[in-house]
């Protein structure tokens, strides 16, 4: 999956994308990027029709290639150092969505397994 990054782009959309390729992760845009391994900013943007640019820092145009074995801490790191914008992983946990950062050396397929398995037992 390719994701144009531009400053018109909005959030929900990028949201969007993800989802459809990982249906038991989502992605989380915060005002500010994380530290590698460090918990995420306490202010998520909430308000999620707001464009790219009006969240990042860095205005790099450009196309994040996103495949099952990224790991979530390459995925975040490149939506960080390559276009400023601070967003973390999150996983499906049956009607709950955990931080991925204890786990973030996983890939995005192990992390969306996992998801699934846990939101399907009963």
């Amino acid at each position: 999956m390719k994701i144009t990054i531009n400053d018109n782009r909005k959030i929900f959309a990028i949201e969007e994308e993800f989802s459809k390729l990982f249906p038991y992760l989502k992605l989380e845009f915060f005002s500010k990027p994380h530290e590698p391994g460090g918990a995420s900013s306490r202010k998520p943007i909430r308000n999620e029709s707001k464009t790219l640019g009006e969240c990042r820092t860095v205005h790099t145009n450009g196309t994040l290639t996103i495949t099952p074995h990224l790991t979530v801490s390459d995925l975040e790191n490149s939506f960080r150092d390559v276009y400023g914008l601070g967003v973390h992983v999150l996983r499906k946990s049956g009607k709950s969505w955990l931080e991925t950062s204890m786990t973030e050396g996983w890939t995005l397929e192990e992390q969306n397994k996992q998801g699934e398995a846990l939101s399907t037992v009963t």
